[in-house]
């Protein structure tokens, strides 16, 4: 029993000494949970979030949505734009004290791409092969033109380098002790409360990085993350709810950062995903646009998000580029739906709600589920935690299940794993072959309007056989104390931890 004891003395002793006494600590509440930390197996925003901290990406996105070095100091295409040359920055130390060099962008990049339950099984199909040209030069090759999207990907976690020494020792386990080359290293994890992070001494950057230690604390209810905030149990806060913003307008403790994001929140509806797609609802059209029909996304803004947020009809958000302006929400239409149901032969089809156990989900499905009712539909609402309800979409037990899609850049990233025949977000279970070829030359061409005019004929097939039911795009909102400074908002919703510091 004293070896123990002795042990444990010496173990408390040793995270002393690795963090100062004194160790300016930074709190962040998180809307919802992590799934895993690992880049290419992670499903959820929340694990993107964390890793945002511990991983450099090859590139990096600005608020105005411009790519940026990162790991990647500069970068070419070639002439016919199907080889991508990065040069890498030098000096660059994983949390491990490996060195990162191309080796290990080729191994992460190669693992993201074939390693098995990776995420970007289908949005890396594109990827030939990865070449080595020396220790500090990458050779991405590509058999068809996927530039932007390729870039999307790399400023989330498709670019996040792992420590091929970690990862061979790890296997499947990886997520659990990350070990990348970014700011802050992992130290530890208590499932559904917190994850703790801090400063890695031999980051490339280190001048920037003011913060000693990170503390993630899970807190779904975004009012209660603000009265943390409110109460200094917490620093920053992310996703406040919209209905809050007027409580803290006066309050000159807090500060409040907002973005449009690039995201948007739809519900998945279960078309060809097992057992619970082999229903009237799961086969009938006419079932799943008579829903669609029923909801007003009008007044879920209103009511939920005090008009702050904006109803949605596509996956790309108005402030893009590429947004389909010619595509309007959907109007609810009660007589519409109603006919529908009937002549499908279903005027009161039962289906169950999944959804995320937070307040605001919650609001916004017993809106839809009321809304629903006057057309008929008897809709029963089960809230789940948010691995479980990830759990839920992967394995096809659902009816219908609303899922939100934070957004990146490019538009490509927000549909093509999450509709194309057997991609590893298609929780729908949809798959129609004119719709992937659409896909496929929009994100081939590098002509904003050729790629609007794919989306809007993507639009067209998917409104008719409704494998997702959009609903509205958000706005990032955060609230921190007014100690923090040097905070900036993202449209892409992570959290950049580079010159902050907390008085």
């Amino acid at each position: 029993m004293r070896t123990v004891m002795l042990r444990a003395v010496v173990f408390v002793c040793g995270l002393c000494a690795a963090i100062p006494v004194n160790a300016a600590t930074l709190r962040i509440g998180l809307a919802n949970d992590v799934d895993i930390l690992d880049p290419t197996l992670l499903r959820t925003f929340a694990s993107i979030q964390v890793l945002n901290a511990m991983c450099d990406k090859l590139i990096d996105l600005t608020p105005d949505l411009r790519f940026v070095p990162q790991l990647a100091t500069e970068w070419a295409w070639s002439d016919d734009r199907k080889t991508l040359t990065l040069k890498l920055r030098p000096g660059v130390k994983f949390h491990d004290g490996e060195v990162l060099d191309a080796s290990a962008v080729k191994y992460s990049l190669d693992r993201h791409r074939s390693m098995k339950g990776t995420v970007f099984k289908s949005s890396f199909a594109a990827i030939e092969s990865v070449d080595v040209i020396d220790p500090s030069t990458v050779k991405v090759n590509l058999s068809s033109l996927i530039s932007g999207p390729l870039f999307a990907r790399f400023v989330i976690s498709g670019g996040m380098v792992v420590s091929p020494k970690a990862a061979e020792a790890a296997g499947e386990k990886f997520g659990a002790h990350p070990v990348c080359a970014g700011p802050y290293r992992f130290v530890e994890r208590v499932a559904q409360d917190h994850i703790t992070i801090e400063r890695f001494a031999d980051y490339w950057d280190k001048d920037r990085i003011h913060i000693d230690r990170i503390i993630y604390r899970f807190v779904p209810d975004a009012s209660v993350r603000l009265a943390n905030l409110q109460s200094g149990d917490i620093d920053l806060a992310e996703q406040i709810a919209p209905s809050d913003l007027p409580n803290v307008a006066s309050d000159p403790r807090i500060k409040t950062a907002s973005a449009v994001s690039l995201g948007y929140n739809r519900i998945y509806l279960n078309v060809g995903h097992g057992q619970r797609a082999k229903t009237a609802f799961g086969q009938d059209q006419r079932l799943r646009q008579a829903f669609d029909l029923s909801i007003d996304r009008q007044a879920i803004t209103q009511v939920v998000f005090n008009g702050e947020f904006v109803p949605g009809a596509t996956w790309i958000a108005p402030e893009s580029p590429y947004a389909l302006t010619n595509v309007p929400p959907p109007r609810r239409d009660l007589a519409k739906a109603k006919a529908l149901l009937e002549a499908a032969g279903q005027p009161h089809p039962r289906i169950e709600l999944k959804l995320f156990n937070t307040p605001v989900a919650i609001q916004v499905g017993q809106m839809i589920q009321a809304m629903a009712k006057e057309a008929g539909f008897d809709v029963s609402l089960l809230p789940l935690e948010s691995v479980s309800a990830i759990q839920a979409g992967e394995s096809g037990d659902f009816d219908a299940i609303m899922i939100g899609w934070p957004g990146y850049a490019d538009p490509d990233v927000n549909i093509y794993s999450i509709l194309s025949c057997n991609a590893p977000l298609n929780y729908s279970g949809y798959c129609n072959h004119d719709v992937d070829n659409l896909l496929n030359l929009a994100r081939a061409s590098g002509d904003v309007s050729e790629r609007v005019k794919y989306y809007t004929r993507v639009h067209e097939l998917i409104s008719v056989e409704e494998p997702h039911v959009y609903l509205y795009h958000f706005k990032w909102i955060w609230t921190h104390s007014s100690k923090l400074n040097g905070f900036s908002a993202h449209p892409d919703g992570l959290t950049r931890i580079m010159d902050l510091r907390l008085e």
